[in-house]
């Protein structure tokens, strides 16, 4: 489900005294890939809520160039939500979702495993909070950055 902050608050709360377990990772997942869905299906293992915190399109311009997104929110959007594993989708406009941690605080932050987990954004509030963070290996050879490198040289 796409979902805006106020709904989606409300929801965790009802998940949360029903006892779930909420996962959280984020990304601008500009072309989903078979990585992608290793990564997701990965994360909702941990969990029995996945939400995804999404880049907009103004953010992924700032982060990956103006040439960037290749998709738009909505269909990026569209596509994660229709994935299995993905319960929420949340658009954020920030360049980091710390913010938005801050405000679903996750059982269980994720991201991929480039990152070291001291420098997960977020991390601290979820750890703060009783929650864990981890990292999920990279499936290797899938990733956005080499499919646009095989597609520019076409």
């Amino acid at each position: 489900m796409i979902i805006e902050i106020k709904e989606l608050l409300y929801e965790i709360a009802q998940l949360k005294k029903e006892g779930k377990k909420i996962v959280f990772t984020n990304g601008c997942f500009d072309i989903i890939h078979t990585g992608h869905v290793h990564y997701l299906s990965e994360a909702k293992l941990l969990g029995d809520i996945l939400i995804i915190g999404m880049n907009t399109d103004s953010s992924v311009s700032r982060l990956k160039g103006s040439d960037r997104p290749l998709n738009n929110q909505e269909d990026r959007a569209l596509i994660l939500d229709s994935l299995k594993p993905v319960d929420f989708v949340i658009l954020f406009d920030e360049d980091t979702p710390f913010n938005l941690i801050n405000s679903i605080k996750p059982d269980i932050l994720v991201k991929g495993g480039d990152y070291k987990i001291e420098n997960i954004i977020g991390a601290d509030v979820v750890q703060k909070n009783g929650g864990e963070v981890k990292t999920i290996p990279f499936v290797t050879g899938k990733s956005t950055t080499l499919l646009l490198e095989k597609i520019r040289k076409l």
